[in-house]
């Protein structure tokens, strides 16, 4: 079941099914490690939305999360 990431609560976790947007915008969001596959863990839902990325926090405002959609997972 795929969900856009602003769906989630905090503390839940996800891996990252589609992003959908410009190529640019994917791939600004690659760069910084938001990519199909990745998980992630969400820290304050909401905008601004922090997320836990590896070993670093993001943060994403407005529509930005509703462009990412995630498949909800079992923490690790």
């Amino acid at each position: 079941m795929l969900l856009p990431l602003d769906m989630l609560r905090a503390g839940e976790w996800a891996e990252i099914a589609e992003i959908t947007g410009t190529a640019d915008w994917i791939g600004r969001l690659a760069e910084l490690g938001l990519r199909h596959g990745c998980r992630l863990q969400v820290l304050q839902p909401g905008s601004p939305c922090l997320l836990q990325v590896a070993d670093c926090k993001l943060c994403l405002r407005g529509n930005d999360c509703a462009q990412i959609l995630v498949r909800p997972v079992v923490a690790a």
